[in-house]
Formats: C-alpha cells, structure tokens, sequence
C-alpha cells in the first residue's frame, strides 16, 4: 500500500511505538485534510484513533504551520474550560516525515465546513451553535497565559503594531498587481493604531470550521483545532477577524461555499454584541480592528493567487483568489471611515 502525500506510514509506526504507544494490529492512515492548511491524518488500529498534523509538503509559510506553536498552546489549555484535543507526541525536528509533526487524539463529532453541512441542521441548531462559539472564545481569551505556563508564548506589547507592518511587508511579497487602495488602508491603520490593547492567548484563525462539535448537539464544541497562528495578542483582532470571516467574499479565499459566510448564521455585528456581553469586555476602536482583519484577509487572497501563479497552490479557485482582495481593503477602509464594515 503506498503512502499518502506527506506520511510515511512505516515511521509513524516506529514514532509511536517508540513514544510507548502500544498498537493493536496493522496501523492505517487516511487524509481528513489537506491543501493550504496543515495537512491531517487520521491514524488508526483495531482500538485507538489519533490525528497526525503537519505543515503542506509545498508553498510552506513557516510562521502559518507553526507546529510547536499548535503543540504547545494545546498542551497548556488542557487544564482549562477550552476544549481541545489530548496531546500524544510530538516529533519537533521532524526526523518521522521530514517535518516536524503532532499526534493528538481523534476527538469524535461533527465538523462544519461548507454550506451544505449546515443543510440538516435547523434554524435553531445554527443559532445555538454560533452562540457557543462565541462562548468558547471569550473563555479562551479569560485564560490567564502565565497560568497554564504560557507567560512567554508571545510578545503582546505592541501586537496590532507589529500585525499592521508585518501584513504591509506580505503585502508587498505577494501582490500581483498595485492596488492603490491596498498603501492608503495600510496608512490609514497606521494612523488609528490604539494607543492600549488588552493582551490574551489568540487563536488567530477562529471559525466554525476549526472546531469539532458534538456529534449530537452542535451547541456544544467538542474541541478547537487548528491552533498553529496562535498567540499571545490583542483579543479583539480574533473577535474581528471571526466577524470578518462572515463576509461572502471569504468563499472567494476558501475556494468553497463557507458555512461560516452562510446568512444562517447570525450578523457580524451581533457576533460582536454577544462576545462583548459573554467576555464583558468593550469593543473598543471596533472599526480599527474590522479593518485590519480586513487587511489582512485581502493580503491573504492576494498571497493565494501568488502562489498558484508560481505553481505551489493549485487549490480549487487558488487562481482568483485575488478577486476578493479588493473587496476587503474597501471594506477596511468604510470600518475605519466609520460607515459600517
């Protein structure tokens, strides 16, 4: 049987055993998923279930598949109200596949990516379910870092300063072609930067579709994944960024029919108003933070395109990803005017 792209299924066998994981039977590999993001695999025998994570085998962005990063914050909730998955090893200088690599339990239940998975679910069901998001990630953001050993994770003075350069240099790495709007929204965070921000663990890339619900009730996350851009950071650029995510414009970047961007779920703006009152915490310089969740979202389109261009992402739509991009600087630069997202 050959080996899926990116798994060596013979050295994950040795990896475990050697980290006194003891199989029963033949261990069996399969992809859950891959392309842009990390790539997962769930490993199996007659008894147990894991998930193998590590970064895509091409076009690699090392600061956005972050392997110890994903390791260690996962490792550290685990004694929190956050729900994640057990760790079970890590290969941190990625002697088992040639990159670095987590094993951590298969978490059982249901994962909701595209609109056609939220067809069976009522009305209800979906308000229900954006309601627990919006509670788990207040309590994420009510995590005392230093508590769970994560006091260095990050450098939080200074976060929304450094978020704005650094998207301003990606932007400048990837475009494919000027977009004059791109330089004046870019001056224009930088001129409404907050002079104070408040600082906790960020998931930095927070939606439906990187949690696991319960299998029989999706009000209730079973456990958040996908933790390899987290941080110590600004709170309110993941509450921005969750907000951001809804717009339809976002399928263009996925290359599918989001279930996040459905019109189910509720507004941007009342998935603000419930974290406000679940966190109570004030939304602050709101319209700094859509816009750059804005920015950041049109550079990433932008990067997308790039690098199918240059034939490392042939992911479905990769190509017009940069249609999106200017959708999302105009839309930055109506949050910072004040008029509206």
């Amino acid at each position: 049987m050959s080996d899926l792209p990116g798994m060596n299924r013979g050295a994950l066998e040795r990896f475990l055993r050697d980290n006194n994981i003891e199989l029963d039977g033949t261990l069996s590999v399969e992809t859950i998923s891959g392309g842009r993001s990390n790539l997962t695999y769930k490993a199996y025998d007659d008894t147990s279930t894991w998930v193998v994570r590590r970064p895509p085998t091409s076009g690699l962005t090392p600061s956005a598949h972050d392997m110890a990063r994903e390791w260690a914050v996962t490792e550290a909730l685990a004694s929190t109200e956050v729900p994640v998955a057990r760790t079970v090893a890590f290969d941190r200088e990625g002697s088992v596949l040639g990159a670095p690599m987590t094993v951590v339990e298969f978490v059982p239940g249901r994962v909701v990516r595209t609109r056609e998975d939220l067809s069976d679910l009522t009305d209800a069901q979906v308000t229900d379910n954006a309601a627990e998001l919006v509670r788990v990630l207040a309590r994420l953001h009510a995590v005392d870092p230093a508590a769970v050993g994560l006091g260095a994770f990050g450098r939080p003075d200074g976060f929304v300063t450094r978020q704005v350069a650094t998207w301003a240099r990606q932007w400048h790495s990837v475009k494919t072609r000027d977009l004059p709007d791109v330089d004046r929204l870019h001056r224009a965070l930088e001129a409404a930067i907050p002079t104070h921000s408040a600082s906790s663990i960020v998931h930095g890339d927070y939606r439906v579709d990187n949690t696991i619900l319960d299998a029989d009730n999706v009000g209730s996350v079973a456990a958040v994944v996908d933790w390899e851009m987290s941080t110590l950071g600004d709170p309110l650029t993941d509450v921005a960024l969750m907000c951001i995510y809804r717009q339809p414009v976002f399928d263009a970047v996925l290359g599918a029919d989001a279930a996040w961007t459905s019109d189910r779920y509720p507004s941007a703006d009342d998935l603000a108003q419930q974290y406000a009152v679940e966190s109570g915490r004030e939304l602050q310089n709101w319209g700094f933070y859509l816009a750059l969740a804005n920015f950041k979202l049109g550079v990433i389109g932008e990067g997308i395109t790039h690098r199918a261009l240059s034939g490392s992402d042939t992911g479905a739509g990769a190509r017009s990803a940069a249609d999106a991009t200017g959708e999302f600087v105009a839309a930055g630069l109506r949050a910072l005017s004040g008029s509206g997202e």
